[in-house]
């Protein structure tokens, strides 16, 4: 039985995702080839770093490449604008693919495998990454999925009634990243007794807040250093010179920081390093600004306030793709932070911590058995087998 766990994006915010259940399954089912397969040497080397030692017997690095002159050529030409290369990876390396019994991924282009490329025999396992709100994160593709590994009875009962993904293909097994991540320690840098704010705007242009107000924001905290910000937008934001998102087609600037952001005291920015992903300044920030991405419910993991950015005049209050919108104040202008987050800080009879409850209880379904090992537990029912008891490797924590 060969199981892959493979890594394809351009960072390495997706790693956590499916690696703790990579090394839990290798920990539990010594007869398997459990097979880590990173696609860019970012990713490998954090692959590498979290997995260490763990890295013999069954557990097996064997790093993806593009082989195809065109392939190539046409990476290197694209990459400004698309990420091409996690496209031509799958055609570049079909007899590795056919030789597999199980494929486990995080994201949705792995399903070329099966749509372009007639991979029909091949199991593939979604993760997901996240667990958020957002429309594309429930759309029909996800039913083309052999399996889908889910975090709690949100995600489930959408994928049901949204992308009428079969029941039966569906496992509810909490969230393998707060095994990796869940304790991560405080960011070192902020420790000055001022309460620290994590502005954390999407990527894409069409929901994101960056775009239109994000300037601003930042320009706003200059001027209020009563408050330290911390800003780490999604790591893909300043990737590429343009953002493109193709489920609804928008292309953008992101632009660049400039100089007086960078040198204000009370502002520490972060555009894409390893603290980004996983779970430092989630679990740093005394309060959370962000607009849609699905770092909200990492960072409810232990409630704290929220103020939300609506650059978009959304009419979101009865939308679930907004249904985090209310753990906190939405605004559509950032001269209302200043009342904003006093409102968020003060929570006038306890609307918003009643709201993050029932948004946590409903997203994460979490129990004494570590989420990696129920998803491995998971992966192993599609697989044909059964888990063993885990060997003493095992009980080494994993590096964060």
């Amino acid at each position: 039985m060969r199981i892959c766990f493979l890594f394809n994006h351009d960072q390495v915010h997706q790693v956590a995702h499916s690696l703790p259940i990579a090394l839990a399954l290798a920990d539990r089912a010594p007869g398997v080839e459990v097979i880590l397969a990173p696609t860019n040497p970012t990713i490998q080397t954090e692959v590498v770093r979290l997995a260490g030692s763990r890295l013999r017997d069954n557990l097996i690095l064997h790093p993806l490449d593009l082989h195809r002159r065109r392939s190539k050529i046409l990476a290197a030409l694209t990459e400004m604008f698309a990420p091409a290369r996690k496209l031509l990876v799958y055609g570049d390396n079909l007899d590795f693919f056919r030789s597999l019994d199980v494929l486990v991924v995080a994201e949705k282009t792995s399903l070329l495998l099966k749509t372009r490329y007639g991979l029909d025999q091949l199991k593939i396992i979604h993760t997901r990454h996240g667990a958020g709100d957002r429309a594309i994160g429930f759309d029909p593709v996800s039913a083309q999925f052999d399996h889908v590994l889910v975090p709690g009875e949100k995600v489930r009962s959408r994928l049901i009634a949204d992308a009428q993904v079969d029941p039966d293909r569906i496992s509810v097994v909490g969230y393998p990243k707060f095994d990796l991540h869940g304790m991560s320690r405080p960011h070192a840098l902020i420790d000055n007794g001022r309460p620290v704010v994590l502005y954390n705007p999407h990527v894409s242009p069409h929901l994101s807040s960056w775009y239109k107000m994000g300037r601003q924001v930042l320009d706003w905290f200059i001027d209020h250093d009563e408050f330290q910000l911390i800003f780490a937008p999604h790591v893909m934001l300043f990737e590429r010179r343009f953002t493109l998102t193709i489920d609804k087609f928008r292309i953008d600037r992101p632009g660049r920081i400039e100089e007086r952001y960078l040198r204000a005291p009370n502002i520490h920015i972060d555009l894409g390093s390893r603290a980004s992903s996983n779970m430092t300044y989630t679990n740093r920030a005394d309060i959370y600004l962000g607009d849609v991405s699905s770092q909200i419910y990492e960072f409810l993991l232990n409630p704290r306030p929220c103020v939300f950015l609506d650059a978009h005049e959304t009419d979101w209050v009865d939308d679930k793709n907004y249904a985090h919108w209310r753990a906190g104040p939405v605004i559509n202008d950032p001269a209302c932070l200043g009342d904003a987050l006093s409102e968020a800080m003060r929570d006038p009879g306890g609307r918003y911590a009643a709201a993050q409850k029932h948004l946590l209880d409903d997203t994460f379904d979490l129990t004494d058995t570590p989420s990696s090992v129920r998803a491995a537990e998971a992966v192993a029912r599609v697989g044909g087998f059964t888990l063993s008891a885990p060997e003493a490797r095992s009980a080494r924590r994993i590096n964060a």
